[in-house]
C-alpha cells in the first residue's frame, strides 16, 4: 500500500468533486475506498491486488479543473498529440472491440450498460460510457457485410484533453475496452 500513501491525498480530494460522489470513487465497475485505498472490482467480485495503475490515472484526473462538455465528439488523433499514439490506441482499445463484439451487438450494449453506458445513435450501434465521470467515451460499431469488415471507433468529447493528458486518455480507452470484455466474459460464465 506504499503507492496508496503517495496518491491518497489527491484521490481523497476528489470526494464529491469532478463528478464523483462522496465517500468513494466509483468508475468502470471499480470502487476505491478512500479510507483504506483498497480497490474493489464489482465486475470480477474481488479486490485488486495491484491497483497502482488506477491510482496513477486518478491522481492525474484529480489535477483537472472542471470545464463544460464541449458537446462535440472527436477521434483520438484529433486530441492534442493524439496522432503520435493513434496506432497503439487503435491496436489496444479499438481493434479488440470490433474483433470481439462485431457479431454481438446486444451483448456489447448490455456490457456497456453494466458500466453505466447508454445507447447512442451512431454507426450500426453505439454506446456512451462514463469512463471517468467527466470523460465519456462513445464507442461506435459498424457490423460490416460481405464487402466490408466490421469496424469500430472510440470518440471523445473535445473537452477530454482538459482532464487528462492524451497518453492517459489512451490508457483510459484501453481500460474501458478491457472492462467491456471483462463484463462479457462474466456474463458467459453465468450462462
Amino acid at each position: 500500500m506504499d503507492s496508496w500513501l503517495v496518491h491518497a491525498k489527491r484521490m481523497r480530494s476528489m470526494s464529491g468533486k469532478l463528478g464523483f460522489g462522496k465517500g468513494s470513487l466509483e468508475f468502470l465497475g471499480y470502487v476505491v475506498d478512500l479510507d483504506l485505498g483498497s480497490v474493489y472490482d464489482r465486475v470480477k467480485c474481488r479486490h485488486l491486488n495491484e491497483p497502482e495503475s488506477l491510482y496513477l490515472l486518478l491522481d492525474h484526473y484529480s489535477k483537472a479543473k472542471p470545464v463544460e462538455s464541449a458537446g462535440n465528439l472527436v477521434v483520438f488523433r484529433d486530441l492534442p498529440g493524439g496522432y503520435a499514439y493513434e496506432g497503439a490506441f487503435v491496436e489496444r482499445a479499438v481493434s479488440p472491440v470490433s474483433e470481439i463484439f462485431a457479431s454481438k451487438a446486444e451483448a456489447f450494449v448490455e456490457s456497456a450498460e453494466v458500466l453505466g453506458g447508454v445507447r447512442r445513435h451512431y454507426g450500426d450501434f453505439s454506446v456512451e460510457i462514463p469512463a471517468l465521470p467527466r470523460i465519456p467515451l462513445t464507442y461506435v460499431m459498424w457490423t460490416g457485410d460481405e464487402e466490408l469488415q466490421p469496424s469500430a471507433n472510440i470518440l471523445f468529447d473535445a473537452s477530454a484533453g482538459n482532464y487528462l493528458p492524451t497518453e492517459d486518455l489512451a490508457v483510459l480507452g484501453e481500460l474501458t475496452t478491457v472492462r467491456l470484455i471483462d463484463v462479457l466474459e462474466r456474463e458467459k460464465k453465468r450462462v
